[in-house]
C-alpha cells in the first residue's frame, strides 16, 4: 500500500504528466525495446512508429496519477489492459523490466532536480502497486482459460485449414488445434492472439474473432495493411496445412444480453467482431440494424453473407455507406462519409438501443458524437480499439 506521502508525491507530478508525458513514455519504449530484446514482439512497431503506442500509454499513467487515491475510478481500464495483456500472454517476468525503465525514463527525462530519490521512490511504490494488482488479477484470469471446457494455458499449436478472399484488402483464415481437442468458446466480440515467427523473430498479435467458435474452429478476416509484417505475411506466405501457436480468447467487448434492439456500427475491417455479434444475436429474435461503412465495393467484406441474412430474418436490416463510387461494384445505401442525419435514418425510430461501434479513430469519433446527438444513451454506445486505447473526443 502507498503511503500518504507516497500518494500526495504522485499527484504532484500530474501537471508533469499533462504536459509531457508522451515524451516520457517514447523514451520508456526506447530504452526497454533497445535494452530488453526479449519483450519486442509484444509490441507492434508500427504503433510505436505512429506514436499510438507511447500517447497511449502516457494517457494511462496519467489517469493513474490522478485517481492514486480511488482507483475504482479507473473504472474499464484496467480490465481493458488485463485482457490485452492475457491475449498477448504478458507474465510476471515481465514487469520488473517495465518498472525499471519506466523509473529510468522518469529520471532521464524529468532530470535530478524534479526526479529526487523522494519521487523516484514514490513512483516506484506506485508501480509496484499497479503490477501486484495486474499480476493477481492476469493469474486468475489465466486460471479460469487453463480449467475451462476446450480451454489451455500459453500457446497451443493450431493448424490453418482454410483460406479465404473476402474482399480485394481481407482475407479469413480458419484455425483448429493440431491436437484434435476441443477449443474454448470464444464470447462474440472477443479476439485471439497468434506468435509467429517470421524470418527467425517472433511476433505476437491480437486479432477479432470474425465467427462464433461453435464449430470448432476459431476464424479470423485479416485487412493486408501497407508495411504491416505479419498482416503481409498472413496473406501471402501463410498456407493451408501450415501451424502456429494461438493463445486462447480475451476481451471484455462483447455482446452483452439484452432485449433491446441491436445496433451494429462498423467502418473497414472493423466489421470483423461485429459478424460473430450477428451470429450470436440473430438466435434472439431481436431487432438488429446493421450499418458498415466502406471505402468502396471492392473492399466491403462479407457483403453477400449479410445480404443473405436480411434476405431471410425480417428483424435483420443491413445499411451501406461507401465513401465512393468504383461504378462496378453493387450500389450501397449511401455515398459519401457517414452524416449524422444519414445515420439518424438507419437508426431505429426508438432510441432507446445497445450501440456497438468499431472502426478507424476518426470513423469512431464521429460515431460516438452522432449517436450522442441522434440521442442514444451513452452508457449504451460501446466501442473497442484495434490497437492501443486512445480518446475519441
Amino acid at each position: 500500500m502507498l503511503n500518504a506521502q507516497d500518494r500526495a508525491i504522485i499527484k504532484a507530478t500530474v501537471p508533469l504528466l499533462e504536459s509531457g508525458g508522451e515524451a516520457l513514455t517514447t523514451h520508456f519504449y526506447k530504452l526497454m525495446l533497445s535494452e530488453y530484446p526479449e519483450v519486442r514482439p509484444l509490441f507492434n512497431q508500427a504503433h510505436q512508429a505512429s506514436g499510438d503506442q507511447p500517447r497511449a500509454l502516457a494517457n494511462g499513467v496519467l489517469m493513474y496519477a490522478r485517481h492514486i487515491d480511488q482507483l475504482e475510478q479507473l473504472g474499464g481500464l484496467v480490465g481493458q489492459i488485463i485482457n490485452k495483456h492475457v491475449a498477448l500472454q504478458i507474465l510476471p517476468e515481465h514487469y520488473p523490466i517495465v518498472g525499471s525503465c519506466l523509473l529510468r525514463a522518469i529520471e532521464e527525462v524529468l532530470g535530478s532536480e524534479i526526479a529526487t530519490p523522494e519521487v523516484i521512490a514514490a513512483w516506484g511504490a506506485a508501480y509496484q502497486q499497479l503490477a501486484d494488482i495486474l499480476i493477481g488479477a492476469e493469474a486468475q484470469v489465466y486460471d479460469q482459460k487453463a480449467e475451462a471446457v476446450g480451454g489451455w494455458r500459453g500457446a497451443r499449436v493450431f493448424k490453418l485449414v482454410a483460406k479465404v478472399e473476402e474482399s480485394s484488402e481481407i482475407v479469413s483464415f480458419y484455425f483448429e488445434p493440431e491436437d484434435g481437442g476441443a477449443i474454448l468458446a470464444a464470447e462474440p466480440g472477443q479476439y485471439i492472439g497468434l506468435q509467429l515467427f517470421i524470418d527467425g523473430e517472433e511476433h505476437r498479435r491480437n486479432y477479432s474473432l470474425s465467427a462464433l467458435s461453435t464449430g470448432g474452429q476459431y476464424r479470423i478476416s485479416v485487412k493486408r495493411e501497407v508495411g504491416g509484417k505479419v498482416s503481409n505475411y498472413l496473406h501471402e506466405q501463410l498456407q493451408v496445412g501450415d501451424t502456429l501457436n494461438l493463445f486462447p480468447p480475451a476481451g471484455e467487448f462483447t455482446l452483452a444480453a439484452s432485449d433491446k434492439p441491436l445496433v451494429l456500427i462498423s467502418g473497414g475491417v472493423g466489421i470483423t467482431p461485429t459478424l460473430a455479434m450477428v451470429e450470436a444475436a440473430l438466435s434472439s429474435g431481436r431487432l438488429i440494424h446493421f450499418i458498415h461503412c466502406a471505402r468502396n465495393g471492392a473492399v466491403h467484406a462479407f457483403r453477400g453473407w449479410i445480404d443473405d441474412l436480411a434476405a431471410t430474418h425480417p428483424q435483420f436490416k443491413r445499411f451501406y455507406c461507401y465513401a465512393e463510387d468504383d461504378g462496378v461494384s453493387p450500389a450501397a445505401d449511401a455515398v459519401g462519409l457517414l452524416t449524422l442525419d444519414q445515420l439518424g435514418q438507419w437508426l431505429p425510430a426508438e432510441r432507446d438501443v445497445d450501440a456497438y461501434f468499431l472502426g478507424p479513430k476518426g470513423f469512431m469519433a464521429t460515431v460516438k458524437r452522432h449517436l450522442k446527438g441522434l440521442g442514444v444513451p451513452e452508457q449504451q454506445s460501446r466501442y473497442e480499439f484495434f490497437g492501443p486505447a486512445a480518446a475519441l473526443e
